[in-house]
């Protein structure tokens, strides 16, 4: 029984060292593997929809093409007296400065979509921090205001993003609702129905300036004014 013992121990204690080996060699991967990367942990700079719990839902249009729809949006707005969010690329921006200025006289509020419509999930925080910083510069010269939100592109974003945007005095605006307007098969139909079947308080409907769109905004105010809710802006439903 002795022996017994005295070999089961030894094979315990191989057993336990190679455990340990193994354990050590995923951390010694895992830290070469993020050797150099930045890392943040922010949480609380991201909304998917407002903090002010009452029937407003707020429109964002992101802009960085478009623009013959842009003055058709204009039109729908104002007849219902309305005044939403308009995430402007500063790329666009610096093509359509009238046009941004139309927008803006209007009522509407400006955010920045960034410089370029790029995946800012992939980019270093320096990075983002340049893409955000550049679009902010030409937006703020030429409405004379500077934008306070920051719409990523395709919503993608990383803790850099997050991290640049929040050093910026911005913060990141994402959807509770979406319109997938920009698919193909997106008629206004289906772009209304995605709409009127999800709202909430405080929701933050995404939407382009895209030839569906335009014939559906209509039925889409209609149908939230008569379920009670404002429509408004980003600041609107974010205090």
């Amino acid at each position: 029984m002795r022996i017994v013992f005295i070999k089961n121990s030894t094979i315990y204690k191989i057993l336990a060292g190679m455990i340990i080996m193994i354990i050590l060699l995923i951390f010694i991967s895992n830290y070469n593997k993020n050797k150099g990367k930045e890392t943040f942990t922010i949480t609380d700079d991201v909304f998917y929809k407002g903090n002010v719990d009452n029937k407003t839902i707020a429109f964002t249009c992101n802009v960085d093409w478009g623009n013959e729809y842009i003055p058709l949006m204009l039109e729908i707005f104002k007849e219902n007296n309305i005044k939403i969010t308009f995430f402007v690329t500063g790329k666009w921006a610096d093509q359509n400065e009238e046009l941004l200025k139309k927008i803006s006289e209007h009522g509407h509020e400006i955010g920045n979509h960034g410089f370029l419509h790029r995946d800012y999930s992939i980019l270093s925080y320096e990075n983002n921090k340049q893409e955000i910083g550049k679009a902010h510069n030409i937006i703020s010269n030429i409405i004379n205001t500077s934008p306070i939100f920051f719409a990523p592109p395709s919503g993608a974003y990383n803790d850099a993003t997050i991290k640049a945007a929040k050093d910026l005095n911005y913060k990141v605006i994402m959807w509770s609702i979406d319109t997938i307007d920009w698919r193909k098969d997106s008629t206004s139909d289906k772009i209304i129905n995605r709409v009127v079947s999800k709202t909430h308080n405080s929701a933050i409907v995404l939407m382009h300036p895209k030839e569906e769109t335009i014939k559906a905004l209509p039925a889409i105010i209609e149908s939230l004014h008569n379920q009670g809710y404002s429509i408004g802006r980003v600041s609107d439903i974010i205090k």
